[in-house]
């Protein structure tokens, strides 16, 4: 946890919301058991300022024949979640989340990395934005992804402890450790109410 008395943010701070969609939630293909309880803090961020949040949405092929290399081989193994057989609901936000985009932005990916391409950077300069909190889902997959791709942009990245799930809680606790030692000089870890009294005063 972030205990630093001066933790600020800056006022072109973005929430970055990793595909909290119905394929992890309890129903999904890839259930994430912590989700559920994630959900609420999540839901606080994104609330409190929903034209700052950014939700990505993972997005299987088609088949696994539209994705290359070893893409390829884990759709062969997990066809049951391509397009081609996948019930579309699954693919939708979670519930909460549903009514706040718009304002709210929802951008689709469809590898790991919510920086994949270019429209998520293009985005980012648009708005001028420096600072990215990122919450969503899964802590040692996609959230990883994304926040490498972030350093590698250059954004001061902040990862909401609490806000952030997997299915694997070993995973879970060894990306917060990781994130909070090795890449401490790039990436700040804070709980939800750190990020809500800070942007309170943004």
């Amino acid at each position: 946890m972030n205990t630093n008395q001066e933790f600020r943010l800056s006022r072109n701070a973005v929430h970055l919301c990793i595909d909290m969609q119905r394929l992890f939630g309890p129903n999904g293909i890839w259930p994430t058991p912590w989700m559920e309880t994630v959900l609420p803090r999540v839901a606080a961020i994104t609330k409190r300022f929903p034209e700052r949040t950014i939700f990505t949405r993972f997005i299987p092929p088609q088949r696994p024949e539209d994705m290359p290399g070893m893409w390829r081989c884990y759709y062969e193994k997990w066809r049951q979640a391509t397009r081609e057989h996948i019930d579309p609901r699954l693919l939708e936000l979670m519930p909460p989340f549903a009514d706040l985009a718009p304002p709210a932005l929802v951008i689709d990916k469809p590898v790991y990395s919510a920086f994949a391409g270019h429209h998520l950077h293009h985005e980012l300069m648009r708005r001028h934005s420096d600072t990215l909190i990122l919450t969503g889902a899964e802590t040692d997959v996609c959230v990883l992804s994304t926040a490498l791709g972030a350093i590698d942009h250059g954004y001061r990245v902040i990862i909401a402890e609490d806000a952030v799930c997997s299915s694997s809680d070993q995973g879970h606790d060894s990306l917060l450790a990781l994130f909070a030692q090795r890449f401490s000089q790039q990436i700040e870890v804070a709980d939800t109410q750190t990020i809500l009294t800070a942007w309170a005063f943004v």
